[in-house]
């Protein structure tokens, strides 16, 4: 019974002391994206930080042929309603101007479009600078990505007329 104790305790402290010789593990996050607004729309995102940005990888299926849609980080983390206003508005932590997510003005929460192939799928692989999947005010954890009916026009203020909300996923 005595060396069963010891060698737990040894292993937990081996354990402990290769956790902290890797360094700290990045935050990461898997999201599903459910249907909204009547939609068909699904899909799943693969979330990582790293030094202060955060990529998203995934698919979202069930779109038109070669349509283009509006795609943004939303400020809560709350799909429950049909439309997926639950989710409230753009994440905008600094109170910019909606725009573009290349371009030298635009909230948090701008992504770049969803484009869908040939087969009603988008691929996203993307990098959001200046936002992190840890705690703080630039945080994205506890919000939700949301997936829009129509192209993103990056003029029209606050949300760039991208149209309903038809899929939600949160973070």
């Amino acid at each position: 019974m005595h060396a069963i104790r010891i060698l737990l305790t040894i292993g937990v402290g081996i354990g402990a002391l290769i956790g902290c010789s890797s360094g700290p593990k990045p935050h990461a996050a898997t999201i599903t994206l459910e249907s909204k607004s009547g939609s068909t729309i699904t899909g799943s995102m693969k979330l990582t930080e790293h030094r202060g940005e955060v990529r998203l990888r995934g698919s979202i299926s069930g779109l038109e042929m070669y349509s283009e849609h509006g795609f943004h980080i939303h400020e809560k983390g709350d799909c429950s309603a049909a439309d997926a206003s639950s989710a409230g508005g753009h994440f905008n932590p600094g109170g910019t101007a909606h725009g573009a997510a290349n371009g030298a003005v635009h909230h948090a929460g701008d992504l770049p479009s969803l484009r869908a192939d040939a087969h009603g799928v988008a691929t996203i692989d993307a990098v959001v600078p200046g936002v992190t999947l840890g705690d703080g005010p630039t945080s994205i954890k506890a919000r939700s990505l949301v997936v829009h009916g129509k192209p993103d026009d990056y003029t029209t203020q606050p949300s760039g007329n991208s149209g309903p909300r038809v899929a939600c996923g949160v973070i």
